[in-house]
Formats: C-alpha cells, sequence, structure tokens
C-alpha cells in the first residue's frame, strides 16, 4: 500500500503541476494572435413583417 508519505509527496507534486499548468494555460491564452474575424451575414427573412417607421419620423 501508499503510506502517508507518499501520498503527501504525490499530492503536492500533482498540485503544483496543475498550478504550473494552469499559468502555462492562461500565458498562452493571454498572448493568443486574435485570427480575423468572419463577418456575419444577417438573416433574412423570407415572409414580409409589418413595416413600422422609427419614432422620429412618425407624423405628430
Amino acid at each position: 500500500m501508499i503510506s502517508d508519505d507518499e501520498l503527501y509527496r504525490l499530492a503536492i507534486f500533482l498540485g503544483c503541476a496543475a498550478m504550473v499548468l494552469i499559468v502555462v494555460y492562461h500565458y498562452f491564452e493571454v498572448n493568443a494572435q486574435e485570427s480575423q474575424p468572419v463577418p456575419v451575414k444577417e438573416k433574412t427573412s423570407s415572409k414580409p413583417g409589418p413595416q413600422t417607421a422609427p419614432a422620429s419620423t412618425k407624423p405628430r
């Protein structure tokens, strides 16, 4: 079986390894090059809906 000392050392090692991997991940994430955004095409409805005028162009 595993002794208490071996379990303690294993837990410390795995915890340190996890923290190092988290720091490395964040370093790469922050310094990643942004790719060019793909332009999003607006969806056009095939059904004509009711047309309403903007509030600024309605007659009083």
